[in-house]
């Protein structure tokens, strides 16, 4: 367990959101609070003086006091299917009604699994604290549907993150069919960036539109020379045959343009790649932008082969919601 905010929280993308489709499939106990806003995205709230018919509301898991021995749990089944590389098992605003320890447990099942399924311990027992965060390094390769959350014996858990990287099978889609590289359903995920203010890079990777200005990448008002970029590492390499920028809610603050560098890189490291980046050939020239639309591009598009990470450049600071890299799996 760490105590600072490790790499994985802004390497890795949340397995568990309810918004990739991840969901609570058993809990043994929500007496207090209900076990699916242990999955909330947003940061846990106290709100002095909530009620409801059961207690005092809180935002999280929160079981009753056990008084016959044993212990609770609650099964997730991942919104994606992926290697787990970081736990967060958060407590926030539970003090004197957090779980003394928790464990926690993960298989690949294609059905609900259950105690026969093969559960393998990513987290032994492991004493928590109150009204805090807990972070937990991954050390295992293989690929997880599911994960089994114990805590010992009740309490609560304000939040769960499960950060981790995508498994995408590029054998079993059509290299004949047009995908969007950029999707975090196919494995993509953001790895570098100079700015990210006000909102995470992840975001222009999620499915479906923005919800708001919130849900997309912002960098603070520049004041001095130069742009903001950030890098995204495709899902699968493939040739860009589309590109589609979404300034969507972005209307006093949306980029004045936009450009797009690309390449098909091999290993590197995370600040190995950024320093490549900048001589990367030119995918899309800089182009103008309009507040709160999508902007498409086809022919503007250069040729340059098959690429695996992009360099989005934006002139100079604003916002985007939203990046889809259409094109056909390679290789």
């Amino acid at each position: 367990m760490t105590e600072t905010t490790p790499d994985f929280i802004h390497q890795w993308i949340n397995l568990a959101q309810p918004r990739l489709g991840a969901e609570i499939v058993f809990c043994s106990d929500d007496f207090f609070a209900e076990c699916s806003r242990m999955l909330s995205p947003d940061t846990p709230q106290f709100i002095p003086g909530k009620f409801d018919d059961n207690g005092k509301w809180m935002d999280g898991w929160e079981t009753r006091r056990r008084r016959n021995g044993g212990h609770d749990h609650a099964i997730v089944k991942l919104g994606l299917a992926g290697e787990i590389k970081g736990v967060d098992i958060d407590t926030t605003h539970f003090t004197g009604n957090y779980p003394p320890a928790a464990s926690l447990e993960a298989c690949y099942s294609a059905t609900a699994p259950d105690d026969s399924s093969d559960w393998q311990t990513l987290i032994p027992s492991t004493s928590l604290q109150g009204d805090s965060h807990h972070y937990f390094n991954i050390d295992n390769p293989a690929c997880f549907t599911h994960i089994r959350l114990n805590i010992y014996p009740d309490g609560g858990v304000a939040r769960l993150r499960v950060h981790g990287r995508v498994v995408s099978d590029a054998a079993a889609l059509d290299k004949t069919a047009q995908h969007n590289l950029a999707a975090v359903e196919l494995g993509a995920r953001a790895i570098a960036w100079n700015d990210a203010h006000f909102g995470v890079v992840a975001n222009l990777l999620n499915p479906g539109k923005g919800i708001n200005m919130g849900d997309g990448w912002e960098t603070r008002r520049r004041r001095e020379p130069g742009n903001d970029w950030c890098i995204i590492e495709l899902g699968h390499a493939g040739r860009v045959e589309g590109v589609v920028l979404d300034t969507a809610f972005f209307k006093g603050n949306y980029p004045d343009r936009c450009s797009i560098q690309a390449a098909r890189v091999g290993a590197g490291t995370a600040q190995s790649i950024v320093t490549q980046s900048q001589f990367w050939q030119e995918l899309l020239p800089p182009q103008k932008l309009e507040m709160d639309r999508a902007h498409e591009f086809a022919d503007e598009l250069r040729d340059i082969g098959a690429v695996s990470h992009l360099r989005i450049n934006i002139f100079p600071d604003g916002g985007l919601s939203r990046v889809r890299i259409l094109g056909k799996i390679d290789g």
